[in-house]
């Protein structure tokens, strides 16, 4: 009995440090807002901000990582802490807002009664790193103002380094995306003064048609009838 007790001790041992790796705390993240300035104007430009379409690689809370040969894996210390399209929806709202200076600033799709000046629609393909792959952001917009017209294009690829740690990736992903939206308003700000859109003007009604009894008092012009002599003459 006495030769049994040491294997059972290694047994708990052991039993015991598996559970600890299990059970071992993962650490959750979101992207960094910076510090956008808080918008003063209620009345200031009116902006759609959406849809936003985030790829799909990214609907997930599994925090990728980018390999030096392009592949991605999953990272063992950290996940998100929530919806990273809903952290990227704020994050641009936030950031949109405060370069814009206007509270008129909502994510699609709108309230309603609320006519934008001008529609964001954003597409972003990618937002990754790695531990040794700089952190990258591929997104494009089209701009759309209140008549419906695509008053820009414009595709965008942007990179940050940083120091490798999966926080440091983070924090490089929330930069990039500040970046973003700080170029965006820089194209949304000349679409803020536009001519409201004119009326298209109204049909004027058909005219009844005139009564039979009216027409009736019209005077009757009288027809030309031949009257047969030597000659043809013409009676009116």
């Amino acid at each position: 009995m006495t030769a049994l007790r040491p294997l059972i001790f290694l047994l708990a041992g052991v039993l015991g440090l598996a559970g600890c790796s299990v059970h071992q705390p993962v650490s959750l993240y979101q992207l960094d807002s910076g510090s956008p300035a808080q918008p003063a104007q209620s009345a200031g430009m009116a902006v759609l901000l959406g849809p936003v379409v985030v790829a799909d690689y990214l609907q997930r809370e599994t925090l990728l990582q980018r390999q030096p040969d392009g592949s991605l894996q999953a990272a063992t210390d950290g996940r998100w802490a929530g919806s990273l399209s809903s952290d990227i929806d704020q994050l641009l709202l936030r950031q949109v807002a405060g370069h814009l200076d206007s509270q008129r600033v909502v994510l699609a799709p709108a309230t309603l009664g609320f006519t934008p000046d001008v529609q964001v629609l954003l597409t972003i393909t990618r937002l990754d790193s790695g531990a040794k792959q700089p952190a990258i952001l591929d997104a494009q917009w089209r701009l759309i103002d209140r008549r419906g017209k695509v008053r820009d294009n414009r595709i965008v690829h942007l990179q940050e380094q940083h120091a490798g740690s999966t926080a440091a990736q983070v924090q490089a992903q929330g930069v990039l995306l500040q970046r973003l939206a700080e170029q965006l308003s820089v194209a949304l700000k000349p679409l803020a003064n536009q001519p409201p859109v004119a009326e298209a003007p109204r049909k004027a009604a058909p005219k009844p048609a005139a009564p039979a009894a009216e027409a009736e008092k019209q005077p009757k012009i009288p027809m030309a009838s031949p009257i047969r002599t030597d000659m043809e003459v013409f009676r009116f």
